[in-house]
C-alpha cells in the first residue's frame, strides 16, 4: 500500500532534506524511524526538497509498504522513533496513483523576518533579520514584477538541477505583525535558492538601497550576478504543496497558523 505522511521539522540541525552519506538529513532520520517501526527498509519521496537550515511545516512524503497499520499508528509509531525536532503530523492511505511530487499543483513557502536593531536571540535559526526598517509598499510593488510565468535565471543557484528556469509565480504576500514579517510565496515550482535570492533583493528594496523597479531589471537580466546575495536560510519555511481535492491531502498543519 502507499502511505502519505505530513511532516514538520526544525531544519537547524540537518543538512537539508535529501539523504547524504553523513546521515544528518531529515530524509535519513525519517527513513531510519520508519525502518525501526516497520522492521523493514523504507524509501521515501518528498514533495519539495529543503536546504540546510530550512524548516518545514508540512513536507509531504510518500512510500510503499506491505505493513498494515492504521493511520494513528503510523503517526504515533513513527514519532516515537524520530528526533524531537521532526514530527509526523498526519498519515493517509493513498491510491498507488498518488505521487507526492508529481501530483502537486503548486508549492508554498514563507519567510519569517525580524525587523529590529538587535539581532535575534531566542529565535535564532528560526527567523531572518533586518536591522534597518523596511518599506512594505516598496517591497510589495517589487514583488509584483515577479508574478506570472518568467525565466527566473537571475534567482537560480549555480548548482540548481532544474531542467528549466521558467516557473510561474502565483502569489507573493507580505504581512507584518509587530516586529515580525511573514512573506509568503506560491508557485508551480521553485528553483534552488530561488526564494532566498528573491529575499535578498526584497530586503535591499525595503531598506531603500534599490528602487522597486530594480526587481524587474534583475528579472529580465537573466543573470545571477544581477541580483542581491543569497539571503539567510534561517527564516525559510516550506508550508507544503497543494493537491487536487480528490487526493484528500490536508492543506496545512496546526503549526501553519502558529507561525508569526
Amino acid at each position: 500500500m502507499r502511505i502519505a505522511l505530513g511532516l514538520s521539522y526544525n531544519g537547524q540541525a540537518y543538512q537539508g532534506w535529501q539523504s547524504q552519506s553523513t546521515g544528518l538529513t531529515v530524509q535519513d532520520k525519517l527513513e531510519k524511524a520508519l525502518g525501526q517501526f516497520t522492521a523493514q527498509r523504507v524509501s521515501t519521496l518528498c514533495a519539495g526538497r529543503t536546504d540546510t537550515g530550512v524548516h518545514a511545516l508540512m513536507q509531504v512524503v510518500h512510500f510503499d509498504t506491505d505493513r498494515e497499520r492504521d493511520t494513528h499508528a503510523w503517526i504515533r509509531g513513527t514519532n516515537a522513533c524520530l528526533p524531537r525536532d521532526i514530527a509526523v503530523q498526519w498519515a493517509l492511505n493513498t491510491p498507488e496513483a498518488f505521487h507526492c511530487r508529481a501530483c502537486a499543483t503548486s508549492r508554498r513557502y514563507a519567510y519569517v523576518l525580524l525587523e529590529s536593531p538587535v539581532r535575534p536571540s531566542v529565535e535564532t535559526g528560526r527567523v531572518g533579520w533586518s536591522f534597518r526598517p523596511l518599506d512594505q509598499a516598496a517591497m510589495q510593488q517589487a514583488a509584483g514584477y515577479l508574478l506570472g510565468e518568467h525565466d527566473f535565471t537571475s534567482f537560480r543557484a549555480s548548482q540548481c538541477q532544474a531542467l528549466s528556469p521558467v516557473k510561474t509565480m502565483l502569489a507573493i504576500n507580505l504581512h507584518k505583525r509587530g516586529a515580525y514579517w511573514r512573506i509568503e510565496f506560491e508557485a508551480n515550482a521553485f528553483l534552488h535558492h530561488m526564494i532566498r535570492n528573491i529575499m535578498g533583493c526584497l530586503i535591499q528594496i525595503g531598506q531603500g538601497k534599490k528602487p522597486p523597479e530594480w526587481m524587474q531589471t534583475v528579472l529580465t537580466a537573466r543573470d545571477r550576478k544581477a541580483a542581491a546575495p543569497t539571503f539567510s536560510p534561517d527564516g525559510l519555511y516550506f508550508l507544503g504543496p497543494r493537491y487536487d481535492a480528490r487526493w484528500g491531502i490536508p492543506e496545512r498543519t496546526p503549526a501553519y497558523d502558529g507561525l508569526p
